[in-house]
Parts: C-alpha cells; sequence; structure tokens
C-alpha cells in the first residue's frame, strides 16, 4: 500500500467514525415511530435554511408497502432520462446514508457529516424556539428529512423521489410540493398512529395529494379508492388509476426476475426485464413508469429503450434478495399480512424449494399472528428469533405465538440470530438436501442484521 492509500484510508476511517457519532447525536432524539401530527418544526428550518425543498421538482410517495422498491424504481427511470435525482427512503439496512441517495448512491461519511454541520445551528434554534413554547425537540426523522433537502439543493439536483416515513398528511416529508404522488396499496399498518381502519389511514395518506399534481394509484379497496379520489377531486389533482387508466398486461417468470408488459398513461411497453421477484414488483413497476410519464413527458410515452435499459438495471436490497445458495437463504422485508402475501406468492411463483425453513423476528408493535398465519402454509418449519432493534418481541413471547399457528413440532427458538441462522440451515438440510431454503423475514431489521452476517452490508 502507498503512502496515499494509507492517507486516503485514514480519511475515510475519519469519516466514517465522524459520521457514526452525528448518527448517534440524531439517534438521541425521538424515534421516526413517533411522530406528532404537525410540521412546524421541519417548516420552520427550511425556512431558516432558505427553503430547500422548492429547489427541485418532486415525486412523493406512500401507501403501506412497496414505497422503497417503487423508489429505488423512479430514481432509476429518471436518471436513466439524464436527470440528477435525489432519493430519501426509510428505513435504511446498513447505513443510515443509504437514506440519502444522490445519482443512485448513498451520500458519503464526509458528506453526510458536512450536511449536518450546515443544518445542526439551525435545527438548534428551532429545538430552542420549541422548548421555550414547551414543546419537543425536531425528532430523528426530521432532522433526516431537513438534511436530505439540504443535500439534494445543494448537489443540485433536478428530481427528487421523496418516500413518506410514515403515513402522509403530517408526516415530515410533506413540506415538499410533489408534482407527482404515488399511492401504493393501502393496508392495515402503524394502526396506533394512523388509525384503526383503512378509512383513516387512506385518509393520512392522501395528505400528500397537492393543488393541480398528477396522482399514480395502485389497486386499493373500494373505501380506500373514495377516499384518494374525494381527496384529489378538492385538489384539482389528476388520477390515474392501474386497472381503470393503467395496468400491467403480462407477466412471465424470467431468470433472475421476470418479463412485463406495462400499459402506462402513452403506450404499452412489451416484454420489460425487471430482475426483482413476485407480481408485486411488477404493479411497483407500473406505478413508477406512469410517474416518470407524467413527470417528464406529461403522461406522453417514453422512449421504449431507455426504459428497458432503466428498468434492467433496477435493484432493491432486502425484497426477496438471494444472499447465498447451498442452501439458499432469502431475506425479504415484509413485516404486515399484506406483505406476506406478496410474499408467500412470489415465493411460490418464483422459486422451486422442497423444503424452506423459516427465520422470524417481528417488532412489538405489528401483528405477530397475522404474520406467521400468513407464511405458515409456506414454511416446513420456523425458527423464531429477534433482530437488534430494541422493539423487538420478546422471543418466548412470539414463540407461543407461533405454536398456535404452525404447531409445537414445527417451532424452535434461538435468542441470537446467528444461531438461528445456522439452525434453520441445519432444518432445512437435514431433510432435504436438494430444493432445500431458509426464508428470513419479518421486520427490515431482521433483513439488515442477516445481510450484514452475511456480508452484505
Amino acid at each position: 500500500m502507498t503512502r496515499a492509500d494509507r492517507q486516503r484510508r485514514d480519511v475515510e476511517r475519519a469519516a466514517d467514525e465522524a459520521a457514526k457519532e452525528v448518527y448517534q447525536a440524531i439517534l438521541s432524539r425521538a424515534p421516526e415511530h413517533d411522530f406528532e401530527p404537525t410540521l412546524d418544526r421541519v417548516l420552520a428550518v427550511c425556512d431558516l435554511l432558505g427553503d430547500p425543498q422548492k429547489a427541485f421538482r418532486t415525486v412523493h410517495v406512500t401507501g403501506t408497502n412497496g414505497k422503497t422498491s417503487t423508489s429505488r424504481m423512479v430514481d432509476r427511470l429518471v436518471r436513466e432520462h439524464g436527470l440528477r435525482t435525489g432519493r430519501f427512503t426509510s428505513p435504511h439496512l446498513t447505513s443510515v446514508r443509504e437514506r440519502i441517495a444522490i445519482d443512485g448512491e448513498p451520500i458519503s461519511a464526509e458528506r453526510f457529516v458536512e450536511i449536518w454541520q450546515d443544518v445542526a445551528p439551525y435545527v438548534h434554534l428551532v429545538d430552542t424556539k420549541s422548548a421555550a413554547e414547551g414543546g419537543a425537540r425536531m425528532s430523528f426523522f426530521e432532522v433526516l428529512t431537513v438534511m436530505a433537502f439540504a443535500a439534494f439543493a445543494d448537489a443540485p439536483i433536478d428530481v427528487a423521489i421523496i418516500e413518506v416515513g410514515m403515513g402522509g398528511a403530517w408526516d415530515a416529508t410533506n413540506v415538499v410540493d410533489g408534482e407527482v404522488a404515488i399511492i401504493a396499496p393501502i393496508a392495515l399498518d402503524h394502526e396506533r398512529w394512523l388509525g384503526h381502519d383503512l378509512v383513516s389511514i387512506a385518509g393520512e395518506k392522501a395528505g400528500i395529494i397537492k393543488d393541480g399534481a398528477s396522482v399514480v394509484m395502485a389497486v386499493q379497496h373500494e373505501d380506500v379508492e373514495g377516499v384518494l379520489l374525494a381527496a384529489a377531486a378538492a385538489k384539482g389533482a389528476r388520477v390515474v388509476r392501474e386497472g381503470v387508466d393503467i395496468d400491467v398486461t403480462e407477466r412471465a417468470v424470467a431468470v433472475g426476475g421476470q418479463l412485463v408488459s406495462l400499459k402506462g398513461l402513452g403506450g404499452i411497453y412489451t416484454e420489460v426485464f425487471l430482475p426483482l421477484y413476485g407480481a408485486h414488483q411488477a404493479h411497483n413497476a407500473l406505478l413508477a413508469l406512469v410517474a416518470t410519464e407524467a413527470l417528464i413527458t406529461g403522461g406522453a410515452a417514453l422512449d421504449g429503450d431507455v426504459v428497458g435499459a432503466a428498468f434492467a438495471d433496477v435493484d432493491s436490497p432486502g425484497r426477496l434478495e438471494v444472499l447465498r445458495s447451498s442452501p439458499t437463504i432469502i431475506v425479504d422485508a415484509a413485516h404486515n399480512p399484506a406483505g406476506v402475501e406478496a410474499l408467500v406468492e412470489a415465493v411460490e411463483e418464483a422459486f422451486e424449494f422442497t423444503r424452506l425453513v423459516g427465520v422470524v423476528g417481528v417488532l412489538e408493535d405489528k401483528d405477530a399472528e397475522q404474520v406467521l398465519a400468513g407464511l405458515e402454509p409456506l414454511l416446513a418449519e420456523v425458527v423464531i428469533t429477534r433482530s437488534s432493534s430494541p422493539r423487538s418481541l420478546d422471543v418466548n413471547d412470539l414463540a407461543e405465538i407461533a405454536v398456535d399457528v404452525f404447531g409445537e413440532d414445527r417451532v424452535h427458538i434461538a435468542e441470537q440470530l446467528t444461531d438461528a441462522l445456522d439452525l434453520a440451515v441445519q432444518r432445512a438440510e437435514e431433510v432435504e438436501q436438494y430444493g432445500a431454503g431458509v426464508l428470513v423475514t419479518g421486520s427490515i431489521t431482521m433483513v439488515a442484521d442477516v445481510r450484514i452476517l452475511l456480508g452484505r452490508g
């Protein structure tokens, strides 16, 4: 190693350490799942920064499942058209810097620290004012949102793809003026904060629809659709509905993914290769395609070769991702009943397992019984464990639910994730040498932890 290489390595290490310190400082704030129904603090900091969220065009993405995959697809499509992008998604798998990506790449550790140093004085001013009025400091997610806007404006970018953290109306990201709003399928999740019925949740998510925007809507429950259409009409927004105006017209399983034909606003795009598994990803691709049509051409057709090149290069880590073979180990971030349903259908369609053992850990605020019930027909056995998240459901409590769903003989317990993974591999191969597999799912932190264990972090 040359002297220059050593110096570069030392600089990178110092930047990584500094970025970790900043992240820990931000983590000391209220967690992202504990939000208040106010945008005042974010608006105040943005005002002090000169409203960076107005420096670019925005595609705003909400829904219950599929937001991150759809955001990544929009990002890739827009970049293929020669525009600079900023992408803000959550949560992250390995590094918080994944959440703030410019031109498809997470910002560097050095840049993460610089952005924090730029916004910190203004965050402090707003924290101080809020405290004087008896309010709270800015939350973890609010701070990251402001940092993303600042990074994007400074780059500068042309288009931001912004995924909501939770809900929509009161989400910290909702200070953007989304030119295009994508509303992925809405199902029950985060009921503690968003409401205990679909109509209430839909009302929260409809809050991202802005005056005169284009709304690209996935197939929704009838009650949900009514709420969304009413909200769009009140804003004078143009609505494009899957199954009415746009559609996935064909799908076929292919090596490494699937071939899809998509009916967009401008025409039909045939036999597009998508290197992701499952019908749900085809529908995510449709939403991304139409949002890009609305943004770039106002609804006219995009160049088919450009679309094909963009989709062929799409990835979505942690979403039916194959990490290892012999036996095959797959991770998927499904953490609610709707997500599990999509996962099960995709595995049954795209893989030929003769024996599949699950490694499952669920967070405290999730419907563990329904998650496990959805997985039961797919799994021969299940190993119950927990992730590194402090919100992970106690292993014994989750195992008790699993026994009710699977029966005692099919349930194993391992407090440590490393032990759980080893046990699952052992149970998968003990009975079936060929066609055996392991599926890790139940929470995003489970997926993140296993990716790190297997060298993908």
